[in-house]
Formats: structure tokens, sequence, C-alpha cells
């Protein structure tokens, strides 16, 4: 398969600025593989299709406010600066994105807060756009991440022209996020809210939970036709045993499991033995899914509506069919589906 077989005319207007209202009444489309018919429902409606002993996988990557705002020693200019990875606790070393880039070379301070009370010197360029910071400040470890989360924002995708606002900080972040480290949200799960996840749990359906920290390649555009030749950034990945018996419990009973968005789905197929079952997983991975390809744990998928070209819709293609897929989204955009990271939802089954 090639990169323009992924492209397709997406609409501006069906790209979400917002989320819906309430996280569980988000449109939902069903699709199902074996026979190509295709439904459209609520979020909350996600429950019939599952029964006692399935099991959904959840990422609970938890989202850093990861965007600051700086400003350059003497000119004063406003810097953006992402923050992408922690390099080194001790030193305060960071690998960032910083914007715009060309104004910024080694031996640069940034002066971070009203009271510059936090300060960073450009130590390396990494890309184009990344360099690598070493953050001064008085005070401990727990003090300096503190003061990252006090001057940091919610780190919206740059599709969202608005700005960030005091509600994103809640909705741009699932319910059962627990390990910091993600600088974009696993956004199928945004969709869960404690009613369904306490109505799902009341079914009988059982959770397994693992850690995948979502980095900015998986946003990353594919610039290349022949998609052999793309390179995914590396991401963290941890699951644990817990995880793993749930999981392979439910293969063995040949009972549903769900992968509960792209990141979750890249996370178990990076943990595959070869006998097929789930093994525990404690490093890095840069799986890039794209078709054809044979997946070994999940039988269903829950995910959001990708943008043309993107690493996340060629992975469906590949879990549901690329003929189906294209159906799929054509009908989505007939039917007013909200793209992206605030949009709607498909359950693939």
């Amino acid at each position: 398969m090639k990169l323009s077989h992924f492209n397709f005319e997406l609409p501006n207007d069906l790209m979400a600025e917002y989320p819906a209202e309430n996280r569980d009444e988000s449109k939902l489309m069903v699709v199902h593989r074996e026979t190509g018919k295709i439904e459209h429902k609520q979020f909350k409606d996600l429950i019939n299709y599952f029964d006692e002993g399935d099991v959904m996988v959840l990422n609970n990557t938890k989202v850093f406010p990861a965007r600051l705002y700086g400003n350059k020693e003497k000119t004063g200019a406003r810097i953006e600066v992402f923050l992408l990875r922690e390099l080194n606790e001790e030193q305060r070393l960071w690998d960032v994105l910083v914007d715009p880039a060309r104004k910024i070379r080694i031996g640069n301070k940034l002066y971070f807060g009203e009271d510059e009370s936090l300060v960073a010197e450009v130590i390396d360029n990494t890309t184009s756009r990344g360099r690598t910071l070493r953050f001064l400040y008085d005070g401990s470890y727990t003090d300096f991440r503190r003061k990252l989360r006090e001057l940091g924002e919610t780190p919206l995708p740059k599709y969202i022209k608005r700005d960030v606002e005091p509600e994103d900080e809640q909705r741009y972040q699932t319910i059962y996020a627990k390990h910091e480290g993600a600088v974009a949200a696993p956004t199928a799960g945004l969709h869960f809210s404690k009613h369904l996840l306490k109505r799902l749990e009341i079914k009988g359906v059982d959770f397994a939970e693992l850690t995948l920290h979502v980095g900015l390649g998986t946003f990353n555009p594919v610039e290349v036709e022949d998609l052999s030749k793309h390179k995914m950034d590396s991401e963290e990945l941890v699951i644990e045993e817990k995880a793993i018996e749930i999981v392979n419990n439910a293969k063995a009973n040949k009972r549903k499991v769900c992968a509960v968005g792209t990141t979750a789905m890249r996370g178990l197929e990076s943990a595959v033995s070869s006998e097929h079952t789930l093994n525990t997983y404690d490093g890095w991975t840069n799986k890039f899914i794209f078709p054809p390809y044979e997946f070994s744990i999940a039988t269903a998928m829950v995910t959001n509506f990708h943008l043309p070209k993107s690493t996340l819709l060629m992975m469906v293609s590949a879990f549901m069919g690329h003929d189906l897929m294209k159906r799929a989204y054509k009908e989505a955009i007939i039917e007013g589906y909200r793209f992206y990271s605030y949009g709607d939802a498909m359950l693939i089954i």
C-alpha cells in the first residue's frame, strides 16, 4: 500500500474544536468487519456490543501540561516550548520543540513565568525545531515538576485554533489516567464516562490497563510514498502481569478483546509472544502498523476518526480492511461525524 491510498477530502467544518457536552454522548459508528454492516449510535450504546468475560484494554497514560511560553533573553521574543520527554532528572534536561525555531540557538536562555522564576538554557540542537534544554531552578525536583505543571498549559493539538480553556485540563484527559508522561491524549478513551465504565463493570466486562506514553511522533506526517520506509518515533510502553493474565485468559476463553484506541492497539501488538499471546513489556516501541498486517491480540477496536495520510488511519485500514475503511469514512463525512482528538468515535467489531 502507498501513502496516496490514504488520502481523502476532509471538510474543515468536521474538525472538532470542542468535545461533546457529555463524554459518552458523542456519536458512535459501529462497523462490522465480517458483514460490512455500518450502524450509527451514541457512544454509551457501546455496552450493547460486549458481554460478560469480554475485555477492554485501556491506555492509562496521563497527559501533562507540555506547552510553555517563555521569553528569550535580551530580545524578549515570545517563544513556545513544547516539552517532549525528560532526558535526565538530576540535570533537568529535556527534549523539546521550539517555535519559532530560527531564533533559538545553543547558549540562548529562556525565561518563564511573570517572575521569571524558571530559566532554561539551550544546550543542543536535535532537529530543525528540536532542542535540548537544561532547566535552571532553585528548589527540589518535586518543586521543579510542580513549577512546570503550574506554568504549562494543556497541549491541545495545533489544528484546534482557539485558546486553551479551563475545561480542557479535564476534558483532554481520560477519566482513568494514572501515569503522567503523555504529550497527547489517547483520544479514544476520552469518550468513557464514570457511569459507562460502571455499567460495563456491572455487566461483567473486564478491564486491562497498559501504559503507552503518547508522543508527538504519532502525529508526524508520513512523507514517503512507500510506507515501509516510514519510521515511527519511539514511545515508552509498560504492560504488567495483571493485564497479561486478564487478556490471555479472555483469549483462551474466546472472548472479545477490545483495544481502546490506536495506542492501546500498538501497545498490544508490541508485546506478542511466539504463541500469539500477550507478554509483559517494559521499554520502548516504535511499532508502525499498516496494511497488510495480521493482528494477534485484539478482536475489536474503539478509535476516533483520523486525518488523511495519518499513521492512525493506516492502522485502522489494516484492522478493518481498506475498502471497508474507505466506505465507512465516506459515510462519516456524509453523516457529519466530527474528526480528530475531540471528535466522534468508531467501534470496529
